[in-house]
């Protein structure tokens, strides 16, 4: 993998006043008389201010969005930003760090073909001080070909090992746990905290992960692995920091809230109060922790909770977050916070408002930021180039399909998880129904000529057919708790579900398409992904057999199920076929069940 030098800011030096040979020689006439100097001395250097700003900049969930799109996003455009806000402050006395909340790699064919190494070679360009490991770090499995282990000697976290080998920040991940020895992993370059000295500011930052992280990646992978509980983790390692001169404490965590308005820090009004970095938040001891950089939710934070700066800046590459800490230089305390709301990356943008524009409108200009255009960072774009060329006609290959509407991945009822379902079920000539989770789709289908990079982008995840044989109860069972669960990410084809509270319980019926009733005694043929087949998201957990179901290691992907079933005469074109007249799953009444 090329290593590249982290690039530094040059330190700017005042010229330094000189006098001619004849203005001396004059002057020495001229001080014969009395005279003065015909230059006076340099004036002393201003005094250092009382204050300094360390600037923290948080990304998040980039899953592998290493290019910008239609004028925004991207690794290089970032660089350009991080650079303006670091010239800030090597004029101010100040610092920048670069911190990330983990999902760094799966997403993006440029990523994905090297197992996140692009990532790391452009965050090491940018000079990352610290990343967190996310759920989709370990989705690579295995260095190599396998997503999954295939031999006893493969090493399920082989792919994030050899990434995190590679870096030059460390990776933080304090609350994952080896079940083995109780204490968190010791792979090379992982590690549950850091400490640096930033501008004379000792700063502590602890990484975290969510507690379902290890249910939201290919349970192969994480074998022999738990999640401890963040707070308390948090606590834990946080206090030993202080005890080490932490003067900051930040931490870095894939965990996240969800909040629609981002222009008033202290309002959380419209922030989901079940998000479980508030709830982390709120759990640690006043004073403890500076700032959270959050992730996992893809959503938008610039909050305070609890004296504690969150920010989240939703995902794929297209924003950054930021929180400035003012911070006395003699007594090192934090004597302000200011939350910024994420900022889009913006190749141009609309002067009036910083809102990124694309095309020739010439009311654009090009974007700026600490008072200075933006310029993409040309060492990112060189070491990422590799990786671009590598899969530029793998991309663009067409695979024989034209849309003559876009398909898209609504909440409810959505037509592109029909068209997955429905393809997977198509694969398999005896199967009874289909299942998937709205979290294996990531993008819309375009309109048009559709390539195997649009495909790509809709399903990045290698996930394997799996085709089991259960019962119509267990099939009722699967349905019931996804429904009393309130999870609506189940996306399913060949039957309908009818769920209403009878008694104070709910009943859940299942329809064929001939009107047949599914009763609890019938064979039902099921396909779906090995993700779900090993137990991810939890949606088969009530029927999962000891070390999940089954996997062939040689089935087709579904992606590959996926671009076949778009090649065939009459398959969907437009998303109007794919939306039923009436939603597959109706649910009557309030759930739970009111007590009868």
């Amino acid at each position: 993998m090329p290593r590249f030098d982290i690039p530094g800011l040059e330190a700017s030096v005042s010229d330094v006043p000189f006098l001619s040979v004849r203005t001396l020689a004059m002057c020495g006439l001229l001080l014969a008389a009395g005279c003065a100097p015909a230059v006076a001395p340099p004036p002393p250097p201003p005094a250092a201010a009382a204050a300094l700003t360390l600037s923290i900049v948080g990304t998040n969930d980039l899953h592998g969005g290493l290019m910008a799109r239609n004028g925004r996003g991207g690794l290089a455009l970032l660089g350009g930003y991080v650079h303006n806000l670091r010239a800030a402050r090597a004029r101010d006395g100040g610092a920048v760090l670069l911190i990330d909340a983990g999902d760094m790699f799966q997403g993006t064919l440029e990523s994905n073909i090297g197992e996140g190494a692009a990532v790391v070679a452009a965050y090491n360009v940018l000079g990352y001080t610290a990343a967190a490991i996310g759920n989709h770090e370990f989705d690579f499995g295995p260095a190599g070909k396998a997503t999954t282990p295939r031999t006893p000697a493969d090493d399920p976290r082989g792919a994030l090992r050899a990434r995190a080998a590679e870096a030059r920040f460390p990776f933080l991940a304090a609350n994952l746990i080896e079940t083995a020895s109780g204490a968190p992993p010791t792979w090379t370059n992982v590690r549950p905290t850091t400490l640096v000295d930033v501008a004379g500011i000792k700063v502590g930052i602890v990484g975290v992960m969510t507690l379902r992280a290890l249910t939201a990646t290919s349970a192969g992978n994480v074998g022999g692995l738990a999640i401890a509980p963040l707070a308390d983790t948090i606590r834990t390692h946080a206090t030993a920091l202080r005890t080490q001169g932490a003067d900051v404490v930040v931490v870095t965590a894939h965990a996240g809230g969800r909040c629609s308005a981002l222009d008033r820090p202290d309002d959380l009004s419209s922030c989901d109060p079940e998000s479980e970095i508030l709830a982390v938040a709120r759990a640690l001891p006043p004073g403890l922790v500076d700032v959270i950089v959050a992730g996992h939710t893809h959503a938008g934070m610039a909050h305070q909770v609890e004296g504690i700066a969150i920010t989240e800046a939703f995902s794929g590459g297209r924003a950054f977050g930021r929180i400035d800490l003012t911070i006395d230089r003699r007594t090192r305390k934090v004597l302000g916070r200011r939350s910024f709301p994420p900022r889009d990356l913006c190749e141009r943008e609309d002067p009036a408002t910083n809102a990124c524009g694309a095309g020739s409108d010439a009311t654009l200009r090009p974007a700026e930021y600490e008072g200075a255009p933006v310029t993409p960072d040309a060492a990112v774009e060189r070491v990422l180039a590799p990786a671009l060329e590598q899969v530029r006609v793998l991309k663009a290959q067409p695979i024989g399909a034209v849309l003559e509407t876009p398909i898209r991945r609504l909440q409810s009822d959505s037509p592109l998880g029909n068209l997955v379902t429905g393809a997977v079920l198509a694969a398999v000539p005896d199967a009874d129904v289909a299942v998937g989770n709205a979290g294996g789709i990531r993008a819309d289908l375009p309109a048009g000529p559709l390539t195997y990079g649009h495909v790509f982008e809709v399903m990045p995840f290698d996930n394997l057919l799996v085709r089991v044989r259960i019962t119509g109860r267990e099939l009722r069972q699967v349905f019931s708790s996804s429904i009393l669960q309130g999870r609506r990410g189940l996306g399913f084809s060949g039957i309908r579900v009818a769920a209403r509270c009878e008694a104070g319980a709910l009943a859940v019926t299942m329809t064929r398409p001939s009107g047949t009733v599914i009763a609890d005694g019938d064979p039902i043929v099921l396909v779906t992904s090995d993700f779900l087949a090993t137990g991810g998201d939890g949606m088969l957990t009530p029927i999962l057999p000891p070390g999940g179901f089954p996997v062939d290691a040689g089935a087709p992907l579904v992606r590959d199920v996926l671009v076949e079933y778009l090649r065939r005469p009459g398959a969907p074109v437009r998303e109007a076929q794919l939306l039923d007249a009436a939603p597959r799953l109706s649910v009557a009444g309030p759930i739970p069940c009111p007590a009868s």
